[in-house]
This record gives C-alpha cells, sequence and structure tokens, in this order.
C-alpha cells in the first residue's frame, strides 16, 4: 500500500489520488521548480515535484526543466551549420533525436525533433521528389523505370568503408560517438 502524502491548503483529491496542476507553467512555478533544483540538483523527479511546492508531476517538473529551464539551454532560431548537420546525422542515425542532438551543444532533443518535423523533413522529401522526378524539357518523355535503374547500376558509386573501424564503440570520446566525426568527414568527402 502506498504512504499517504500530506495535503496542502487548497489540495484537491478525488478518489485516492491528488490532483495536479496541468497545462501551461506559470512564471512563478518555474521560479519554485529552478530554485529547488539549484539548491537540491536535479534527481528523483517525483520528490521535486513534491518538494519544489509546484503541484505538478514528476514528469511534468523534469520535461520542464529539461526543455526550457536549464541555464546551458541555447535559444533562438537553428543556425545554418547547425540545420546542415542535424540533416547530415538524420541520413546516418534516423531519428534518434538525443544522439543528434548530443552533437549540438545546447540544443535539446525536443527541439531537434520538432524542428526536423516541422521544417527539415518538408524540405528533404521536396527535394528528393525534384531529383527523382526532374524536370524534363517540352516534347521530350520522361525516363522510364528501367532507364532510371540502369543509370544507378552504371553509377560508380562504391564508397570503401571499414565498417568495424567505424562502429566501434569501445570508450571513444565523452560519449562514444567519435564514430559519427568520421562518418560525417567521410560524407564530406563523397559530397
Amino acid at each position: 500500500m502506498a504512504p499517504k502524502m500530506a495535503l496542502k491548503k487548497g489540495d484537491e483529491i478525488i478518489g485516492k489520488r491528488k490532483i495536479v496542476n496541468k497545462g501551461a507553467w506559470t512564471a512563478e512555478e518555474d521560479t519554485k521548480l529552478s530554485d529547488y533544483i539549484q539548491k537540491y540538483g536535479a534527481k528523483q523527479w517525483k520528490t521535486v515535484a513534491l518538494k519544489a511546492g509546484v503541484n505538478r508531476c514528476g514528469k511534468s517538473c523534469r520535461l520542464r526543466w529539461l526543455n526550457y529551464l536549464r541555464p546551458n539551454i541555447k535559444r533562438g532560431n537553428i543556425s545554418d551549420e547547425e540545420e546542415d548537420l542535424i540533416l547530415r546525422l538524420h541520413k546516418l542515425l534516423g531519428n534518434r533525436w538525443s544522439l543528434i542532438a548530443g552533437r549540438l551543444p545546447g540544443r535539446t532533443d525536443n527541439e531537434i525533433k520538432n524542428y526536423w518535423n516541422s521544417h527539415l523533413s518538408k524540405k528533404v522529401n521536396h527535394k528528393e521528389r525534384k531529383s527523382e522526378f526532374p524536370a524534363t524539357p517540352a516534347g521530350t518523355t520522361p525516363p522510364s523505370e528501367e532507364m532510371r535503374e540502369e543509370n544507378l547500376e552504371n553509377e560508380d558509386t562504391e564508397i570503401n568503408i571499414d565498417m568495424n573501424d567505424l562502429f566501434h564503440f569501445s570508450a571513444e570520446g565523452t560519449y562514444g560517438l567519435d564514430w559519427i566525426d568520421k562518418f560525417l568527414q567521410i560524407d564530406e568527402q563523397g559530397a
């Protein structure tokens, strides 16, 4: 049986559950959470939620801290260099947002994911459609599927990559992600 939580003035209970605030955070709640974390640290989020006095669940406190209140978060528009790096890393890693964000100091995985879904995926899909079906001059017919496959087979696209070296994860750097740098170097050479 779970221990009972002490109720404060204004707390509501439905059944056996305490009602917590939902929706937008107020500036006062942000201040309380930041002050508590500065004093006691960012761990045991359920305890943080109870002791910080914000009447929120632990998950809400954790996400608010990680995505908005941390002092080292970079605010503002994503630069062209960051956008290029996101595109290249997404090509390599797919939707592993936390790994991609780890290569962009100050950016959160949530911010990268949202930027990808709202801006970059549309750009990439548009470029792929353009390159797949290039505009043909008037009076000519576009190449058939067989011709496109034949052209792809004839292209010299051989890239020599030692997969054991590329995906060697033992104690490289802080995050073991030096292999991403190797991929990016190979990608730049091929471009």
